[in-house]
């Protein structure tokens, strides 16, 4: 890991919903650096911030002020065009709803995202990684919520992104399919070194993470490195 160090940088960032009296600032000021290959989990209650802010670093939304690079690009530099392209190359999405096709089975709702990629990951690989393959032919309407966001891991990780971003993916899931989610995500991180950053307020999860920014009312509180890092099959919550 500790190579390529401030791979993605943020640098004062703020934003804040509404003008006049209903203005509210959701990011006062963030900042913290992630080193490539990290396990980085952004931990906070609602209203903190953290979905906010992982919007935009992953550019989908922008920021007030500030700035985010990522391989010392600044996105706000980049322009519409060569932002999107930065996004379909770079960065992987999973967010807490899983946003399936419904009329494509698992392999194909996989290989939209290779689509989006110069160099993506062999699919049978991956669904045998995901523990998907026997699955392949099936409909999002036949798996289980725990099997339809595997899938949507799947469809964010085979185009082998810089960046994996995570939404609360285990928020609509039980314990126990969450901690296999939670399992998946520590090895794929893992197997394909890919940058993970997680949002979640299940303080739990942070145990399993190398880097952990707890937000509060839009401010970084602490950001520290993990010195005892356990695996995922060992959270308890």
């Amino acid at each position: 890991m500790g190579q390529g160090k401030h791979f993605l940088q943020i640098v004062d960032i703020t934003k804040s919903f509404g003008s006049g009296d209903t203005k509210q600032e959701v990011l006062r000021g963030i900042s913290f650096s992630v080193e490539k290959g990290e396990f980085c989990v952004l931990l906070g209650p609602s209203g903190s911030g953290k979905s906010t802010l992982l919007n935009i670093i992953g550019g989908i939304d922008s920021a007030d002020s500030g700035s985010i690079s990522i391989h010392g690009d600044n996105l706000k530099e980049l322009g519409e065009k060569r932002l999107t392209q930065y996004r379909r190359r770079h960065l992987g999405y999973v967010f807490q709803q899983y946003n399936l096709i419904p009329n494509l089975n698992v392999r194909e709702n996989i290989e939209v995202g290779a689509y989006l990629s110069d160099a993506p990951l062999d699919t049978d690989e991956l669904l045998h990684t995901l523990e998907l393959y026997e699955h392949r032919h099936k409909l999002p309407n036949q798996l289980s919520g725990g099997q339809q966001q595997r899938v949507s891991i799947g469809r964010a990780i085979v185009k082998n992104p810089d960046i994996l971003l995570c939404d609360e993916p285990t928020g609509a899931l039980d314990y126990t399919t969450s901690k296999e989610i939670l399992k998946l995500i520590e090895e794929i991180n893992r197997k394909y070194q890919n940058t993970v950053i997680m949002v979640t307020h299940n303080e739990a999860i942070q145990n399993m993470a190398d880097h952990v920014i707890r937000l509060r009312d839009g401010r970084v509180r602490l950001d520290e490195r993990n010195t005892r890092r356990i695996s995922a099959d060992a959270l308890e919550w």
